[in-house]
């Protein structure tokens, strides 16, 4: 199916940020020039969060108003969250803590998570989420690669997750426990040791290239991979978020994401506090009502979401969110895997709004290739480059990179040197450096790009099906796939063929009211067929309650492919939904 072009919103373009005299005239140095920066050249990711906006005057705005699972309330100013991230800061340095030390987080998003990541790159340490989801092992790993020294958690996590090995990580000195009272031997309360710190912390000089962040992702054969990033990404941070999600002093903002993975950091703490606006922190996981909910009782503006949640929002049908008062929505936007051309038109019908799907990944550190305001939305299309980005389309093999022409199929490849770009996988030289070849940053997405300007999404490089000649992009067949009103997710894979040399394997969850048969299995073929053709169509559809996902909502195709083909599953623990 072909779907229309959804004109952009006149009303919405013209008070864009993003115009195109800036984007003409756009360079990272006048974006470096917008923020405030440290004497001699220094530049540290909270004195542009906070602390030039408490000088500012601003202290007495929201910065985050957090929604506890109770349903209770909590607004914390510029100027409280400025002083939590100094006493944090301080509780640190009390205990011989010095800059450069890697503090971890293993908590669900409750307002010492923000404190003590803010505090920690205040003081000049690096600062590493993780998903208080994970397992004893992931947890473990990860802190040895990157050799932590802090860990901040609650008394429950700890004696589950962490009690068993902490005497064999030798470089972990301070547990911090959330907690009021009692903690186990060798832990701090961490609320007590901050009312009792000093409320001020001369925020450190760091350079723009000083080590701030640490995101793992997950490795496909082998260990997770630590990519490191520095102070100066948030000069991307403050651009992207003005551009790719209209982020404005005052706006109400809603991030979706866990800061246990890097778009919950990136743009659920650093782009939205750098761009002074209201953050919208919810505690629970989701909720459909709940969530309808916060949209209008909070006049959110600015919402920033993944496709799995629209998924499920989908799910449920337009009439439950009849009830709701969407008026104040400004921009919708949708990060983590592609978005099928349905889930933007959805959004329209329900909202008055698309959702403006964007591309990035861990190691870019922000967003790349955007549908912003002011652009056109063509339905399945990742967008255009934003300001200060140069993407292309290559083939590269044997070291030589060959630019691709309009419509051909090739790697996504940006050319390196914008702020947020990763320096390094933790410990892993030979690894990075395999990322960049001929000039360019390969990121190992297939993707083309249209006559237009417009780039879209085939597949991960190692997803790419091979039929007959034909090379075949999972995230076509799987945008067909949901076009019936049965398939609420699909996930494709390609299975070894004698004859075809791969064909398509097709996994599907269905939606409320209908039931697994082979008449449905035969129909939802038909329609694939009469999208997509004999060749590109699935040969077989498997059902599945639930399709294995990461916590970040991407659905794992290499797992399903290695459970297909009796192959390594490689790194899955950021496995979250799953059933064999």
């Amino acid at each position: 199916m072909t779907w229309p072009t959804i004109p952009k919103d006149e009303t919405t373009r013209a008070a864009a940020n993003l115009t195109d005299a800036v984007r003409a005239q756009f360079n990272w140095e006048d974006a470096r020039a917008m923020l405030d920066g440290l004497p001699g050249g220094g530049l540290n990711i909270v004195h542009e969060a906070l602390d030039r906006h408490v000088a500012a005057g601003h202290g007495d705005q929201v910065a985050i108003r957090w929604l506890s699972k109770d349903g209770d309330q909590r607004d914390i100013t510029y100027a409280a969250l400025a002083t939590d991230a100094a006493r944090f800061a301080n509780v640190l340095t009390e205990h011989g803590l010095k800059p450069g030390a890697r503090v971890y987080s293993l908590v669900g998003r409750v307002p010492e998570l923000y404190a003590a990541a803010l505090g920690t790159l205040k003081a000049g340490m690096t600062f590493t989420p993780l998903f208080a989801a994970f397992g004893p092992e992931p947890i473990k790993s990860r802190m040895e690669i990157g050799e932590g020294n802090v860990l901040v958690t609650t008394e429950a996590l700890y004696r589950k997750k962490i009690a068993p090995w902490r005497k064999e990580l030798a470089s972990l000195r301070l547990v911090l426990i959330l907690s009021d009272g009692n903690v186990p031997e060798d832990c701090v309360a961490l609320r007590p040791a901050m009312d009792a710190a000093a409320d001020s912390f001369e925020t450190a000089n760091t350079t723009p290239d000083d080590m701030a962040l640490i995101h793992f992702t997950s490795g496909t054969t082998g260990k997770p991979k630590g990519a490191v990033h520095v102070h100066g990404a948030v000069v991307a941070h403050a651009a992207t978020g003005r551009f790719a999600l209209d982020l404005k002093p005052g706006d109400i903002y809603w991030c979706t994401a866990d800061p246990g993975w890097v778009t919950g950091t990136s743009y659920g703490i650093i782009a939205p506090l750098v761009n002074r606006v209201t953050m919208i922190v919810d505690e629970a996981e989701f909720d459909l009502d709940r969530w309808y909910g916060i949209l209008q009782n909070q006049g959110v503006q600015v919402w920033y979401t993944a496709p799995t949640a629209i998924r499920m929002l989908m799910r449920a049908g337009k009439d439950a969110a009849k009830p709701y008062d969407f008026s104040k929505l400004r921009f919708l936007a949708s990060v983590g895997e592609p978005l099928n051309p349905e889930g933007v038109v959805w959004g329209q019908e329900v909202f008055g709004k698309p959702f403006h799907d964007n591309w990035w990944q861990t190691e870019t550190g922000g967003i790349m290739i955007a549908n912003t305001p002011e652009m056109d939305i063509h339905p399945g299309s990742m967008g255009k480059p934003l300001p200060g980005i140069e993407a292309g389309i290559v083939s590269a093999e044997d070291g030589a990179v060959r630019e691709c022409n309009s419509g051909e199929i090739g790697e996504l490849a940006l050319r390196p040197g914008w702020p947020s770009m990763m320096r390094a996988y933790l410990n892993e030289q030979a690894r990075y450096d395999k990322c960049f070849v001929g000039g360019w940053y390969l990121s190992g997405d297939l993707a083309m790009q249209d006559k237009d300007g417009y780039f879209w999404f085939v597949g991960r490089a190692d997803d790419l099906i091979k039929s007959s000649g034909h090379l075949i992009g999972p995230f076509e067949v799987e945008s067909a796939l949901i076009e019936h009103e049965a398939v609420a997710e699909a996930a494709v894979i390609g299975i070894p063929d004698e004859t075809a040399g791969e064909v398509v394997k097709a996994y599907v969850a269905l939606n409320p009211g209908f039931e697994p048969s082979e008449a449905l299995e035969r129909d939802i073929r038909g329609l694939a067929r009469k999208r997509l053709g004999a060749a590109v169509a699935p040969r077989e559809i498997v059902f599945r309650k639930q399709l294995p996902k990461t916590r970040s909502g991407k659905i794992m195709r290499r797992l399903l492919k290695a459970r297909e083909l009796g192959l390594p599953e490689g790194d899955i623990s950021t496995l979250e939904a799953d059933e064999k």
